[in-house]
C-alpha cells in the first residue's frame, strides 16, 4: 500500500494545529484506508470475544461447581497458544499475511459457532469444551502475529506507535465492556447466545480482512517454509539483535515481577472488605484496563516521540513505581488509582515495544518476531499468577506485591544501566 500520498502537515500538526490534538488520541493511522478497516473490525471482535471468554469458564463452572476445572480449562488453552502462536509466526513470514488471517479468522468465527451448538444442545461436557478452547487458542495463536506483522505494511514508520496506541485502546475497551455485558446478557438471553454473538462480530471481522491489500512477502525475502528450523531463525535472529531481546525482556520484568491480579481476591476480602467483598474485586480487576483506555485516549502526549527505547524503560519503571503505591495502599479508592496509573504505564511500553518490533525487525522477521510477543503477553501474566500466589501465601499479599513492584524497578533500572541498548534505540 503506498503510503506517499500523505503530506508532512498531515503527519505531524504544526503550530496552528488545535492544541487538543497535542494531547488527545493520535488517529493519523486512520487515514489510511486499509489500516482502518482492520482496525474498525477489531471494535466489534474486541467485544465478542470478550463475550466467550467470559461464557466458556462460566459453562464450565455451572457443569462441575469447581473452580480447579475452570483453571484447568486456562491451561488447555494455554498450550495450543504458545505452540500455535510461534508456527504461526513462521507461516506469517512464508505466506500472504491476509490470506492468513482470511483462513484463522474463518476458523474461530466456526469454533465460536460450535461453542454456542454444544451449549444450545446441552451437552454439558467438560471435554468437549476444553477442546474446542483449545482449537479456538490455536486458531488465535496462528492469526495474531500475521494480524499484528501486518501492521507495518498499512501505515508510515512514524505512525506505528499511533497504530499500536490505537488498536491497543480498542483490545482494552472490549477487556472493560465485554465482561460487563456479558453480565447484563446472560439472564436475559441465557449463555449460549454470547457465543452466537461472538461469531456473527467475526463475521464482520472476516469481511474487513478480505477488503484489505494482498500482504505477500516482499520481493527477495520470502521464506519458503515454516517448520522448526524457520522458528529456530527466529530465536536466533532475537539473540543477535540486542534491542529486540530487551523489548521482550523489559515485559518479562514488568508482567512476571508486577502483576499482581492472583492476589485480588485475598485483598478484596481481607485487605479491602470493609468497602464489600464484590465491589472491591471488581474494581481491582476493572482498574488497569481502564487506565490503559485512559492512556490511549491520550496517546497524542507520546505517539510522535522518537526514544521508543528510554519510553520503554520509563514506563516499565512506572509501572512498578505504580504496584508497589498500590501495594502499600489501605483505601481501596486509592488502591484503585494506582492500579489505573499502572495501566497507563503498561499501554505506554506495550505501544513502543510492538513499534519497536515492527521498526527493528526486517518483514521478513515481523511474523516470527510477533510470534514470540504472543507468548512473552499470553504466558507473562500466568507465570506471575503462580509466582505472585506463591509470595502471597508465604508473606501475605500486600508484601508480595510490594516486593514485586520493587523488584521491577530495581532489574529494570539495572539492566537499562547494564545494556544500554534499549536506552540508545530511536527511530
Amino acid at each position: 500500500m503506498d503510503t506517499s500520498e500523505s503530506t508532512a502537515e498531515e503527519r505531524e500538526p504544526g503550530p496552528e494545529a488545535p492544541r487538543r490534538r497535542r494531547w488527545a488520541m493520535d488517529t493519523r493511522p486512520l487515514r489510511r484506508p486499509a489500516y482502518r478497516r482492520l482496525w474498525s473490525s477489531t471494535i466489534v471482535t474486541a467485544v465478542g470475544s470478550q463475550l466467550t471468554a467470559v461464557a466458556v469458564p462460566k459453562q464450565i463452572y455451572d457443569i462441575t461447581g469447581s473452580s480447579a476445572w475452570v483453571g484447568a480449562a486456562g491451561l488447555a488453552g494455554l498450550v495450543p497458544l504458545i505452540v500455535f502462536a510461534l508456527w504461526g509466526g513462521a507461516i506469517a513470514d512464508a505466506m500472504d499475511r491476509r490470506k492468513l488471517l482470511l483462513i484463522t479468522n474463518s476458523g474461530i468465527a466456526v469454533t465460536s459457532l460450535l461453542f454456542w451448538l454444544q451449549a444450545f444442545a446441552g451437552l454439558e461436557s467438560v471435554t468437549a469444551l476444553m477442546l474446542l478452547l483449545a482449537v479456538q487458542q490455536a486458531f488465535w495463536g496462528l492469526n495474531a502475529p500475521a494480524r499484528n506483522a501486518s501492521i507495518a505494511r498499512l501505515v508510515p514508520e512514524d505512525e506505528l506507535p499511533a497504530a499500536n496506541a490505537l488498536g491497543s485502546t480498542v483490545m482494552q475497551t472490549g477487556q472493560v465492556a465485554g465482561p460487563l455485558l456479558a453480565g447484563a446478557l446472560i439472564p436475559v438471553i441465557g449463555l449460549p447466545e454470547l457465543y452466537l454473538i461472538d461469531a456473527l462480530a467475526l463475521c464482520v471481522t472476516v469481511w474487513a480482512v478480505y477488503r484489505l491489500p494482498s500482504l505477500p512477502p516482499l520481493a527477495g525475502t520470502a521464506v519458503r517454509r515454516a517448520g522448526v528450523k524457520e522458528i529456530a531463525a527466529g530465536f536466533r535472529y532475537i539473540s543477535g539483535h540486542t534491542v529486540l531481546l530487551l523489548s521482550f525482556l523489559a515485559d518479562i520484568i514488568a508482567m512476571v515481577l508486577g502483576m499482581p491480579r492472583a492476589l485480588f481476591p485475598q485483598l478484596a476480602s481481607q485487605t479491602y472488605a470493609p468497602y464489600g467483598e464484590g465491589l472491591a474485586l471488581g474494581l481491582l480487576f476493572a482498574a488497569i484496563p481502564v487506565g490503559a483506555v485512559l492512556g490511549g485516549l491520550l496517546s497524542g502526549t507520546f505517539s510522535r516521540a522518537r526514544r521508543h527505547g528510554r519510553l520503554v524503560i520509563g514506563a516499565v519503571v512506572a509501572w512498578g513505581v505504580a504496584i508497589t503505591g498500590f501495594g502499600l495502599s489501605r483505601n481501596l479508592w486509592v488502591a484503585v488509582a494506582f492500579l489505573a496509573l499502572a495501566g497507563v504505564a503498561d499501554m505506554v511500553s506495550m505501544v513502543f515495544r510492538g513499534a519497536i518490533l515492527l521498526s527493528a525487525a526486517t518483514d521478513e522477521m515481523r511474523g516470527r518476531m510477533q510470534g514470540v510477543f504472543t507468548v512473552v503477553v499470553a504466558g507473562g501474566p500466568r507465570l506471575a499468577d503462580v509466582l505472585h500466589g506463591t509470595a502471597g501465601s508465604a508473606f501475605g499479599p500486600r508484601t508480595a506485591v510490594v516486593g514485586g513492584g520493587l523488584l521491577v524497578v530495581a532489574v529494570m533500572l539495572v539492566l537499562a544501566a547494564a545494556v544500554p541498548a534499549l536506552r540508545r534505540y530511536r527511530v
